[in-house]
């Protein structure tokens, strides 16, 4: 039946209202009643992590926690499949980090969470499965090492006092582009940079700002 299929949703969307003078406590057990199974509250409030805003009116919320109760709103119900659309536009750096961390924390209750997200360190770091959209038709799709490659080239960037003039001709061969900092664009990162240290160590010459990285999805 429809509405049994519908009580196995939950729905979070870009923008929703809820009363602002009621407590957060109250807003989820005034929602709870909808659903036939509802989860507890107190559960609902300590996954996402609104436990010391029980009492706090929707009003007083900062834009974060109201996006959590948003979330909070759309679990209560104990959906299967849980809807989230862009779920952290507009947060700042260590709020979209507790949102990832929530979302995380469904993940491991078994969920079914189907995200959309324009930033993709986001979906690289929390998504399963990864569907790109280009309007409105999906051009790729595959887990975020399947979509980055499992054969790509790794990047070795470092800065040298001297720039690139006294690097070996073996390492200097490698080198993509100098600009700011050298980079290395390799698939044999670890004999390149067992060249590069030695030769660093061998002749005392520090690899400033030394990073080692595959490329994000965002860069693919």
């Amino acid at each position: 039946k429809e509405s049994e299929f519908k009580q196995k949703i939950g729905i979070v969307l870009q923008s929703t209202g809820v009363e602002p003078y009621l407590t957060v406590k109250e807003t989820l057990d005034l929602f709870a009643g909808y659903y036939r199974n509802r989860q507890s509250s107190e559960d609902i409030m300590e996954i996402t992590g609104l436990s010391d805003l029980s009492e706090s009116r929707v009003k007083r919320l900062s834009g974060g926690q109201q996006r959590r109760l948003d979330v909070a709103v759309g679990l209560v119900g104990d959906p299967d499949l849980f809807f989230l659309d862009e779920p952290t536009t507009g947060f700042d750096p260590s709020a979209r980090r507790s949102a990832w961390q929530m979302i995380s924390n469904l993940r491991s209750l078994g969920k079914t969470i189907f995200l959309t997200t324009h930033y993709m360190d986001e979906a690289q770091n929390l998504a399963d499965r990864v569907a790109i959209m280009i309007n409105g038709k999906i051009v790729k799709e595959g887990s975020p090492r399947e979509l980055t490659g499992k054969e790509s080239v790794t990047k070795i960037r470092f800065y040298l006092d001297t720039g690139s003039k006294d690097l070996p001709p073996d390492i200097l061969a490698e080198v993509k582009s100098i600009a700011e900092m050298i980079t290395i664009e390799t698939s044999n990162p670890a004999k390149i940079l067992f060249s590069l240290t030695d030769w660093s160590i061998n002749n005392a010459v520090d690899l400033k700002g030394l990073t080692v990285s595959k490329p994000s999805l965002e860069e693919i």
